[in-house]
């Protein structure tokens, strides 16, 4: 029984599937299904049901889990133990950001904290959608995240930064629509919309969901934090961080619609059997600092 088997075992039992874990833990698809192979083996019961080519937990895997997240956390705290003794902390810490502006995120200052405080350490961002950065996490891709939500992110430590507005942004051409306009008339109008998996997708999604309704999504784009270009343009609508859209009305870029309004938060996400590692207890340090 190798310590890389039970991670993957743990990276698929979070994230669902093979191919997402094998993504998370940055090795191939045969790579993974051989090491769960091999700790099954090893271990002399079925860890997966792997019926209709789902990947679910079997009963015994269900029991085995908690003890193999253990296990992770102890490696772990034996690394960053041995850390210490080395003197100053060294190696690398991957972040995750979601699809906003590195001001808002205040990424700048963060390098700025992890340079003085950890010289020896190398700092690497990801900008990716909100979902797959969860999923990292989980799976052990990045040391930790931050992400934007209406609700904390479930089987994580998560700490909560500060409270994020979204507000619909409408083209000035279609203002005059939209002052007769309901709920109806907006979801009717183009919209631009980020990939599924990002936090604006699920915010608008949800957003008109509880009017039964769907908005009239003609673009998509990865890049969350442009979304205002689209607006700015004429060519769509969009939601946009409350600073952002009220910014635009104030320079005639736009109109925001008064009737609707998201309240989420930016989230600072950890997995917890890294909650001992060093690097992760030192960049939550930073942010903390950065955040204050």
């Amino acid at each position: 029984m190798e310590l890389h088997q039970i991670r993957a075992f743990v990276a698929v039992a979070r994230v669902g599937n093979v191919t997402k874990a094998a993504e998370v833990l940055c090795v191939t698809q045969p790579a993974v299904t051989a090491q769960i192979k091999g700790l099954e083996s090893s271990l002399g019961v079925a860890l997966f049901d792997r019926s209709a080519g789902r990947m679910s937990l079997t009963r015994a895997g269900e029991k085995l889990l908690p003890q193999a997240e253990l296990l992770l956390a102890a490696a772990a705290e034996l690394k960053g133990s041995a850390r210490n003794m080395q003197g100053e902390l060294s190696g690398r810490i991957d972040l995750g950001l979601p699809g906003e502006s590195a001001e808002f995120l205040r990424t700048g200052a963060l390098s700025v904290a992890v340079q003085r405080d950890l010289p020896l350490v190398e700092f690497h961002t990801h900008t990716q959608a909100a979902g797959h950065l969860l999923d990292q996490v989980r799976g052990g891709g990045l040391a930790a995240a931050f992400t934007i939500g209406v609700h904390p992110p479930r089987d994580l430590q998560w700490l909560a930064l500060r409270s994020v507005n979204f507000r619909i942004a409408i083209p000035n051409q279609w203002a005059h629509e939209m002052l007769r306009g309901g709920w109806r008339v907006l979801a009717g109008l183009p919209w631009v919309d980020g990939s599924v998996d990002s936090h604006i997708h699920q915010m608008l999604r949800a957003l008109f969901e509880q009017q039964g309704l769907a908005p009239n999504v003609v673009m998509r784009s990865d890049d969350t934090s442009a979304l205002d270009s689209y607006v700015r343009a004429g060519s769509a609508c969009a939601l946009l961080r409350e600073e952002v859209a009220v910014l635009g009305v104030q320079h005639e870029d736009w109109m925001v619609w008064g009737h609707a309004r998201v309240d989420a938060k930016l989230f600072f996400c950890s997995a917890s059997e890294r909650a001992s590692d060093p690097l992760v207890v030192a960049l939550n340090s930073a942010v903390q600092s950065v955040w204050a």
